[in-house]
């Protein structure tokens, strides 16, 4: 999940949880947007580490050669 997508989920959350005052039976409209923006939230920790940690697959060893 990238960071694009974790503020959609909060943003979309939020909006369902605080702004929605439809009436669904069997489904609680404003428990799925507090899931969602959970989801958002946890998603956006996730890819903030995973930004911050450098790659393992980029580092290269030069070594020089000493002339003969």
């Amino acid at each position: 999940m990238s960071i694009g997508t974790s503020i959609f989920l909060i943003a979309f959350g939020a909006v369902l949880c605080f702004a929605v005052n439809a009436d669904v039976s069997g489904l609680e409209i404003s428990t799925v947007g507090l899931i969602l923006m959970i989801c958002g939230i946890i998603g956006l920790l996730i890819s903030l580490f995973l930004f911050r940690r450098p790659p393992s697959a980029e580092r290269t060893v030069v070594r020089e050669r000493e002339p003969y």
